[in-house]
């Protein structure tokens, strides 16, 4: 695809082309033959099979990093497709590049394609019925009773009114509900200083007593914990309380354990970039979700350079990569708390973590609640949101198919959530 370039990412683009670049060297560390760099910087093998793959200072591939494991899997597989049995080192090493060097081509055109897409978002917000400061509740309308949607604070909130076909916002008003979206607005400097009480007690409470009348208090991620918080404080605003990729136990899955102590290490780290803006910025929130799937971004762009630029599934990539790369900073405060004590501390599955001094508990939620758990979830593993409708007692609990983001504004996402969600709203 032709055309001026439109957009900076996939953010930050030095980090993804870099990260498929440790791919190549992961996934040809042991070949041990002499090879070409690839056209992302793959440095050249020793040609002794015995020697050190890598000069001095270059990471220990097999320290059991992801990205270790990632690209050993990875040899694996270029290995199996080129039926390695027979082939002489030195051929086999360079079919393998060959492989790479494939591509690495598929990716930079995938990116480049991204990059000049013709597609721009032209939804237009609804009326706001309440703001405070850069939040807002949008009013997308509906009769019936309204449900307040919560997101995350690291993401833009029309993740949930992504394009028209794609917008859980507007289809809901047609199922006979009034729809409302909490959305939180970029941090401006008093923002900067608040903490999870902050926009719990304050901006979401206020959010509530504008709302009309007692609302079902729907989280999405991130918003689910400040859901559960708020529901516990306000229950008289709050009917019915529903978690949507929400995370609750921040230690749970085979890999967990290792996601939080790392996590809870970079906090050190990170505070000299927070002290000069009073925020996490977006750049490194990007690198900290890229770090979940090393691979990830690479692999669909990949698989975006094979679609028709011109059809309906590129365009809803574009989309919700515009999406992505369009996030918010995260107030010091809170990604303190976010990467410390959640992750590091795992402070809500320990009943140690507190709102305006209230422990946050899903068991003293007396009304009922609906959980999805999307199965194929790679940002809140299945067993962390689980763990969330084990403590709730009157739940009802539905594992999506699909993932963190597709489950809410993919293709199969009416399937997947809106139906199943809008049954359950039904039923109240």
């Amino acid at each position: 695809m032709t055309g001026p370039l439109r957009r900076r990412g996939p953010r930050p683009l030095p980090l993804h082309l870099g990260l498929a670049g440790m791919r190549a060297m992961a996934a040809t560390s042991s070949l041990g033959a002499a090879l070409p760099t690839t056209s992302l910087g793959l440095p050249a093998p020793t040609a002794s099979p015995s020697a050190p793959p890598w000069p001095t200072g270059w990471p220990n591939w097999s320290a059991g990093w992801p990205i270790s494991k990632a690209g050993q899997a990875e040899r694996s597989r270029i290995l199996g497709a080129l039926g390695a049995a027979g082939h002489a080192p030195d051929a086999l090493a360079r079919a393998v590049v060959t492989r790479l060097l494939r591509a690495d081509r598929a990716l930079i055109a995938g990116m480049a394609g991204y990059r000049r897409h013709p597609f721009t978002r032209e939804a237009r917000d609804p009326p706001a019925i309440w703001a405070e400061g850069g939040s807002r509740l949008l009013d997308f309308g509906g009769d019936g009773p309204a449900v307040l949607f919560v997101p995350s604070l690291v993401n833009r909130a029309y993740v949930l009114d992504l394009v028209p076909e794609r917008s859980l916002m507007r289809w809901l008003p047609g199922q006979g509900f009034r729809t409302l979206l909490l959305d939180w607005g970029w941090p401006g400097e008093a923002e900067r200083l608040f903490t999870l009480t902050d926009y719990v007690a304050g901006r979401l409470e206020r959010a509530l007593a504008a709302a009309p009348g007692p609302v079902v208090l729907a989280g999405y991620c991130m918003g689910g914990l400040l859901a559960i918080a708020a529901a516990l404080r306000r229950p008289d605003r709050v009917r019915a309380l529903a978690l949507l990729a929400t995370p609750w136990d921040f230690h749970a899955g085979p890999d967990g354990p290792r996601r939080a102590r790392t996590a809870a290490a970079l906090v050190p780290g990170l505070e000299a970039l927070m002290e000069r803006t009073g925020a996490l910025p977006v750049d490194a929130i990007q690198s900290l979700f890229a770090m979940l799937d090393p691979f990830g971004v690479a692999q669909k762009f990949r698989a975006f350079a094979r679609l028709d630029p011109d059809g309906e599934r590129a365009r809803l990539f574009v989309a919700l990569e515009d999406w992505l790369n369009d996030g918010i900073p995260l107030p010091a405060p809170i990604a303190r708390q976010c990467l410390g004590g959640w992750y590091g501390r795992n402070e809500p599955a320990r009943l140690v973590w507190r709102i305006a001094g209230q422990i946050v508990d899903p068991a003293a939620w007396a009304g009922p609640s609906f959980v999805a758990i999307p199965e194929r979830d790679r940002i809140v593993p299945p067993a962390s949101a689980a763990a969330a409708a084990a403590r709730l007692r009157d739940v009802t609990t539905h594992i999506a198919a699909g993932g963190h983001i597709g489950m809410v504004a993919g293709a199969g996402a009416q399937a997947a959530l809106w139906q199943p969600l809008t049954a359950w709203l039904r039923g109240l």
